[in-house]
């Protein structure tokens, strides 16, 4: 059957535009069948190559879902009946949980994914204000005054890997291993991402000690 529309009624003709088969018309039923008006459709014609390159992106995804991960039916979207009251559960996803890691209803589990969750959450906003900033400003000065390395040396992005000296990725990973050690530990008897001495915007009450 497929065969048959392939060859026949959807076979492309040289002279009418990519997508315009002769067995049919608007909306692709045959009794509407017309040479297609591309100036007059063009609106339709480009929603119809927008639309098609999005359900090709979300066929693949769907399929890859069912394949590695299992169903991609209602079953994704719906609560698992332990968390569903929790924040960040919002129509119309509802509890999102497609790899039903949740699905144990395990409370102590869940708190300490949801602290990791807002943790991992808070270095991604910073590090999207952190790709914005280089390009409006720049420090002054030296990053490294013993290899002569300007701030304004320093390109944006994964760029930057390979310019920022060894010592300085050493300094930026204890910095931020002492915070996650010492000012960042989840207080069991805190809510998931509530930390002691950090309030509004995350502004706290330490600085280094």
């Amino acid at each position: 059957f497929i065969a048959y529309l392939e060859l026949f009624p959807m076979r492309q003709e040289q002279d009418r535009i990519p997508g315009d088969a002769p067995g049919f018309g608007r909306l692709g039923v045959p009794v509407f069948a017309r040479k297609c008006d591309v100036e007059g459709s063009r609106r339709s014609l480009e929603a119809e190559l927008n639309n098609g390159r999005l359900a090709m992106v979300a066929i693949t995804g769907m399929v890859a879902q069912n394949a590695f991960l299992g169903t991609t039916g209602p079953e994704m979207w719906t609560p698992s009946g332990a968390f569903e009251g929790e924040l960040g559960v919002q129509a119309p996803v509802g509890f999102w949980d497609p790899l039903g890691l949740a699905a144990d209803g395990d409370a102590d589990t869940f708190k300490r994914r949801r602290a990791v969750e807002l943790k991992h959450g808070r270095i991604c906003m910073l590090a999207c204000v952190g790709y914005i900033v280089p390009e409006y400003f720049r420090w002054p000065g030296y990053l490294s005054p013993a290899q002569g390395i300007k701030f304004s040396d320093v390109p944006h992005g994964i760029a930057a890997v390979s310019k920022v000296p060894l010592e300085g990725w050493l300094q930026i990973g204890l910095f931020l291993g002492h915070y996650e050690g010492y000012f960042f530990r989840q207080d069991p008897k805190r809510a998931p991402g509530d930390f002691e001495g950090y309030g509004f915007l995350g502004a706290g009450k330490n600085f280094i000690f």
